[in-house]
């Protein structure tokens, strides 16, 4: 059986595709990570503490007070909020 130049570079072209196309799969992220603070969930627990820290004051603040105080409240998680900046904040509001 004799393969010609054609058909060989075919086969070879059809299994590199296949071997790129698994190696972009395998770097793509599957599952969620522990610590990601994009989800739905993470958001309603920032808009919850956001809104806490805004009905407890009596004077009106800056967003740099209320990133403050969104990051001194009780059920502000550290681990799980570590990207939270100013910039998020002002998503937020």
């Amino acid at each position: 059986m004799k393969l010609d130049i054609q058909t060989l570079m075919m086969l070879f072209f059809i299994l590199f595709l296949v071997l790129s196309i698994w190696k972009i799969w395998a770097f793509l992220p599957n599952e969620q990570l522990k610590d990601d603070d994009r989800t739905e969930e993470a958001e309603e627990k920032l808009k919850k503490i956001l809104n806490d820290v805004i009905s407890e004051s009596k004077e009106d603040l800056s967003e740099k007070e209320i990133f403050q105080r969104m990051k001194m409240h009780k059920e502000f998680d550290k681990k799980l909020f570590w990207r939270f900046n100013l910039n998020r904040l002002k998503h937020l509001l």
